[in-house]
């Protein structure tokens, strides 16, 4: 694993320096998870959703905190880490306790690198689809190592909490900044579109889900002010990978605000020609009808010239507004939360939420005269972008130190960097 180890440091296996325990579970504790981001910890300080809480099946130990934990099938993705909580888990984890001085912390955080760095997938017999088996103990124990004395092991665990905190502390700032912006973005556009740029006298409107609007403005049903359609019902076994066919616009390539083509399938328009209604335009708006909305906002975005030429996929609607309808700014109005409680109550489908083409044409929203929707479309536009320009650097910057973080963990527990030398 390692062939150019520093002075001190030794190669041995798992079995040499890890003992499993074999404790009982013990009634009336809560069940102990460990997390591929390396928190071992009760579920119930996390999401508990998706999970059994049985105490009493066969196999479940007891953890104790400061116990090295190892998820058999998830470690190759980083689930290890010392737990922090007492509780039961279940048999698929290896609890263990050094054999002799070494650092459980330090181990934790060398198993989880190998986990992520893909060295643990070498070595387990039994790989599956995303996960490996290491639920054979002796599987497990023969994983080779490579180990600097116990007082280094304990000086590299103590350098990296001190260095990923002050990370950690960094991206959580970014990421409410983020949050700030996206909050500030999400009150601009529906402070212009409900409310209009001229300050106008505001009336109150029927529809629950619509705030006041300026009273020379219309209340439309969606589908009067727009031609629509739903997705063709392309049979699979004829879908191509050939780049010189046309491609497919499918639900999983709408994202909140814009047409992400990473994964793509194509059609062969010379050997089976599609109605044209199916053939989009720039300008279009298309929104996915199965999960309409995701973490990010509504599934809607506008076609433009990098997207065509595009054949309209089944579950995707495609929305062409009229002479009436301004196309940018009906965008924005089907990205705010109004569009949003509209929908939310007549969602289909359990486990993927689902709305119909006749649902979303029933939609009534604000309109404007034609000018002033293309005023706030273009104003929403510019104002916006700047927005979306800051949100975009500083989720760069996470990603940045995201890498920064792994990096150095990388180095300090493979001996890269002397960490003792470290102020």
């Amino acid at each position: 694993m390692n062939t150019g180890l520093r002075p001190g440091w030794r190669e041995t296996t798992v079995r040499r320096v890890l003992r499993p325990l074999d404790r009982q579970a013990q009634p009336g504790l809560g069940v102990v998870t460990a997390y591929r981001d390396g928190i071992v910890t009760l579920r119930s300080n996390r999401r508990e959703d998706g999970y059994t809480f049985s105490d009493t099946e066969n196999g479940y130990q007891e953890i104790r905190p400061g116990d090295l934990v190892f998820h058999a099938l998830d470690g190759f993705a980083g689930a290890v880490g010392v737990s922090d909580s007492h509780g039961n888990a279940s048999p698929v984890y290896h609890v263990c306790e050094s054999v002799a001085d070494d650092d459980l912390t330090y181990l934790a955080r060398l198993l989880r690198h190998l986990g992520t760095s893909g060295f643990l997938a070498t070595q387990a017999p039994n790989v599956r689809e995303r996960s490996v088996d290491f639920r054979n103990w002796s599987t497990f124990a023969r994983i080779p190592l490579a180990l600097p004395p116990a007082d280094e092991q304990r000086a590299i665990a103590g350098y990296l909490d001190r260095e990923t905190a002050r990370i950690d502390t960094l991206i959580e700032e970014q990421q409410r900044l983020i949050e700030m912006l996206r909050g500030r973005r999400k009150a601009l556009v529906e402070m212009a579109v409900f409310s209009g740029l001229e300050g106008a006298p505001m009336k109150n409107n029927a529809e629950p889900w619509l705030p006041q609007t300026p009273s020379h403005w219309r209340v439309m049903q969606l589908g009067f002010m727009s031609d629509t359609v739903a997705g063709y019902a392309f049979p699979s076994d004829g879908f191509s990978a050939d780049e010189a066919h046309v491609r497919l616009l499918r639900g999983v390539n709408v994202k909140p605000g814009k047409i992400n083509w990473t994964d793509t399938v194509y059609w062969d328009v010379e050997a089976a020609a599609i109605p044209s209604e199916f053939v989009l335009e720039v300008g279009d708006l298309v929104f996915g009808m199965d999960r309409p909305f995701v973490g990010g906002g509504v599934r809607v975005a506008a076609i433009s010239d990098d997207d065509l030429p595009a054949l309209l996929l089944q579950r995707v609607m495609r929305i062409r507004a009229n002479d009436e309808a301004g196309r940018g700014y009906m965008h924005y109005v089907m990205s705010t939360d109004a569009f949003f409680n509209y929908l939310q109550p007549l969602f289909t489908g359990v486990s993927v939420p689902h709305v119909s083409e006749w649902q979303v044409r029933k939609f009534k929203m604000p309109f404007p005269p034609l000018g002033e929707q293309k005023s706030i479309a273009a104003y929403l536009d510019k104002q916006t972008a700047k927005i979306d320009a800051l949100i975009e650097e500083t989720e760069r910057f996470v990603e940045l130190a995201r890498e920064r973080r792994s990096a150095l963990i990388t180095a300090a527990v493979t001996g890269q960097i002397d960490v003792r030398e470290m102020v």
